[in-house]
């Protein structure tokens, strides 16, 4: 039998005006600084770092991840200016909202609980939500130049999270797989008159 195993990462996904606006800033980055790998996925707030599931077994992770996004918010976003993991990475900050932590701590204790997926040996790292634009593939001295074009930038755009997004990497990038709609209000006994 061939088990064959896949790789995935669980993010939020913006809404596709501001994926646009995302990936040209990473476009950008590509032409100016020669960094290109934040190009190889779609803009987005990793919620589960990558990890490996069997083939065969991807009806179980998308089913379980239907039912835990079925009790949840959505969550509001906000994304403010520009941050980096200096010397290689820059990304747009994303404020640390209570609903943003809550829910990526949940996500990571649910799938641990009901799917057995164990965060990676830097699970000790805390979650620094944040949408990559300059990658790992910049040089010291392009991190540098892009750093202080970028640093000073003014940005911001607030969206809802909608959904949690499952994305697969299919060998060169990461493309979504399937999303899983988050409810868009709390449930409620009260009604309006």
């Amino acid at each position: 039998m061939n088990q064959s195993k896949q790789r995935f990462f669980i993010a939020l996904v913006p809404p596709p005006e501001i994926q646009q606006q995302i990936t040209e800033i990473k476009q950008y980055f590509a032409e100016h600084y020669n960094s290109r790998s934040a190009l190889k996925s779609p803009p987005h707030i990793t919620l589960q770092p990558p990890f490996e599931w069997p083939a065969a077994e991807v009806p179980k992770l998308e089913e379980s991840l239907k039912k835990f996004s079925a009790h949840r918010l959505s969550i509001p976003v906000s994304l403010c200016g520009f941050a980096a993991f200096a010397p290689r990475v820059i990304y747009v900050d994303v404020v640390k909202s209570p609903e943003l932590l809550e829910i990526q701590t949940d996500l990571i204790s649910y799938i641990e609980a009901n799917l057995g997926i164990v965060p990676p040996v830097n699970q000790n790292r805390p979650f620094v939500p944040h949408m990559t634009v300059g990658f790992r593939d910049l040089t010291k001295e392009n991190f540098q130049a892009a750093w202080l074009e970028f640093s000073g930038c003014q940005l911001h755009f607030e969206f809802t999270a909608a959904a949690l997004t499952l994305l697969q990497h299919d060998s060169s990038r990461w493309n979504i797989s399937k999303q899983f709609p988050l409810n868009i209000e709390p449930p409620t006994n009260l009604t309006q008159s």
